[in-house]
This record gives C-alpha cells, sequence and structure tokens, in this order.
C-alpha cells in the first residue's frame, strides 16, 4: 500500500497546528517535500508522489525518471524529469527538471504514477542523449519488454521535426534487447560505426554434441571470433576461475577471443577496431 500524503492544510484540518508541530518534532511525520507530510518511515517512491502532488495538474514523469520507472533506467540521473503541458509554466523546485509536451501524450500509470508512455520515453531518450548513450536505451527498453521494435517504429514518425530525430531514427533499427548492459551496447555501437560487420550479442557457443557451453558478449559465428567486455564482476575470485575454463575451452575449440576494459571502449576506441579487423581478416 502506498504511504499516505497529506497537504499542510489537510493536516491542520485534521489535527491542529500545535498538534502537526509535535509530530514533526518527534519524527512522527516528516516534510517530504514544502506543504506536503507523510508518515516516518518513507521512500523514494513517496518522494516522488510528493513531488508530484506539489505540481500543476498535468504533471507526469517524463525522461531518465520514467525510463527508470518503465525498466530502461540505464542513464545516471539524480534529478526527477518531469513534463508539463505546453500552456502550464515551469515551476521552480530543488532537483526538478521540467521539459513541455511538445506532442500529444496520454499518460499510463506505473505504479501509481503518471508518466510518459514507454515507447515515446525511449525515443525522447535515444534523441536527446549521447549516441554512445542512446542505444544502451533503447537496448534496455526491448530488454524490458516495455516496448517492441515495432512500437518504437510506429512512435518514430511523430517525432520527425523534432531535435535528434534523426539519431533516433538511425539507432532503432540496430537496438537489440539481448545485449545485457550499458558498455556491451555501447561496444556493440563502437563497432558498428566503425564499419565492421553486425555483431550477434549475448551468443551461445555449442559443443560438439550441440549441447550450450558457453555464452559470450558479441560474436562473429562464422569467423569464430568473440568479444568480451570486461567489467568490475570479472574481478571476483569465482568469477576469475570460471573464465579461465571458458578461455582454455574456446582456444582449444578454435575461438579467437579478445578482450576489453572500460579504458579501451572510452579511451582507445581505435585500439578496438584495429584490433577486431585483424582477428576478422585473419
Amino acid at each position: 500500500m502506498p504511504t499516505e500524503l497529506w497537504r499542510t492544510r489537510e493536516l491542520v484540518r485534521a489535527l491542529t497546528v500545535k498538534r502537526v508541530r509535535t509530530q514533526v518534532e518527534r519524527e512522527e511525520l516528516i516534510r517530504v517535500r514544502r506543504g506536503v507530510y507523510a508518515p516516518t518511515p518513507y521512500d523514494d517512491e513517496d518522494e516522488l508522489r510528493a513531488l508530484l502532488r506539489c505540481l500543476p495538474a498535468g504533471a507526469m514523469l517524463a525522461m531518465q525518471t520514467a525510463a527508470r520507472r518503465h525498466g530502461f533506467g540505464v542513464l545516471r540521473e539524480t534529478a526527477v524529469h518531469v513534463q508539463l503541458p505546453p500552456e502550464v509554466a515551469k515551476p521552480r523546485l530543488p532537483g526538478l527538471v521540467v521539459h513541455h509536451s511538445v506532442l500529444p501524450v496520454r499518460p499510463v500509470t506505473v505504479g501509481g504514477l503518471p508518466c510518459v508512455p514507454a515507447a515515446q520515453c525511449a525515443v525522447d531518450l535515444a534523441r536527446r542523449a549521447r549516441r554512445m548513450d542512446a542505444l544502451p536505451v533503447l537496448d534496455a527498453a526491448l530488454r524490458s519488454e516495455a516496448v517492441t521494435v515495432d512500437d518504437l517504429l510506429a512512435e518514430l514518425p511523430l517525432h520527425r521535426a523534432l531535435r535528434g530525430v534523426r539519431q533516433a531514427r538511425d539507432l532503432v533499427p540496430r537496438a537489440d534487447g539481448r545485449s545485457e548492459c550499458r558498455q556491451e551496447s555501447q561496444l556493440r555501437l563502437l563497432l558498428l560505426d566503425g564499419g565492421l560487420p553486425v555483431p550477434e550479442p549475448q551468443m551461445w557457443i555449442y559443443d560438439r554434441y550441440g549441447l550450450p557451453r558457453f555464452r559470450i558478449d558479441l560474436g562473429y559465428r562464422e569467423r569464430r571470433v568473440g568479444v568480451e567486455y570486461d567489467g568490475l564482476s570479472h574481478l571476483d575470485r569465482d568469477r576469475l576461475r570460471h573464465d579461465r575454463d571458458r578461455i582454455n575451452w574456446l582456444d582449444a575449440n578454435g575461438w579467437r577471443m579478445r578482450y576489453f576494459t572500460d579504458r579501451d571502449l572510452y579511451r582507445r576506441p581505435t585500439h578496438i577496431l584495429t584490433t577486431l579487423r585483424t582477428a576478422l581478416t585473419r
């Protein structure tokens, strides 16, 4: 059950000003937002609900904030993003980013909170985010099953006159819900933008009996070349043992594996492309 929230006037009407102050001093009540109170303890969900109660009618969660509600919040953002009708003045509140709607939108309710629909939210982010961040959003949206490729393709024409739509139009056909993390998506985009063949995300490698043995981040099955992104999880001792077994098995079975880290992805992208071109043409 959602925590009950009260406006100041509602509390004063039900109690008294003195009683309200006493409960605040005893921390039985806490001010979540100016003029909005909740019983303690309260959580992030209550804070979002309190914020929406402070905003004009028609406010809904948007951009990264809505994406988190829909299940594809891969972009790091501490501010809360909301969308308001174009004729409503933008309120100024700490930690709030307000966008005016430029497209007709019917909000959907996610966990009791009004949000921009998932397809519109994904395309909005694909238009506005950096290219290296935009594809991870689309991949995550597909992985979460909040949208399908057809949903995204149907949404694109509605954004045709808006800034950044060319980027979104280019990336939607490249989106793939099999990618499992932001860095995998970014690595795949780097390969595609570098003119390399399209790799298969999360590709299973089978043994001689046709049974799935290992799964790799990105692969070129016909050329038996695999690509792995090594993040912090690979430093775990048990994971390291598993990785060593996998490396030895893949090498013994004719796979040429190439491993990259955040340093390669963000500081040495040319090194990645050169390494893989050599592996694919060998």
